[in-house]
């Protein structure tokens, strides 16, 4: 099973562009992208994904695909 990677279309459009575009081209991750997730003022806030359910954040797409990678790292799926 592959970590799940979801982006906001509007955070995506808010900058997080990049960091989603690293992300979906990794064979060893699902990225998915949806209208809305719910979040919208973290969305406002700040560039965010959900990694397996989880909010990771950051304040550049960079930093973000960092956290990510991080986070899976940390929290294994096994």
């Amino acid at each position: 099973m592959k970590p799940i990677v979801e982006f906001c279309i509007s955070n995506i459009a808010n900058g997080a562009q990049d960091s989603f575009e690293k992300l979906e081209r990794d064979p060893n991750l699902d990225v998915l992208e949806y209208g809305c997730l719910s979040y919208c003022t973290k969305c406002s806030e700040s560039l965010y994904a959900l990694v397996n359910g989880e909010i990771v954040e950051a304040d550049s797409p960079d930093e973000l695909t960092k956290k990510v990678y991080e986070f899976i790292e940390e929290n294994p799926l096994f």
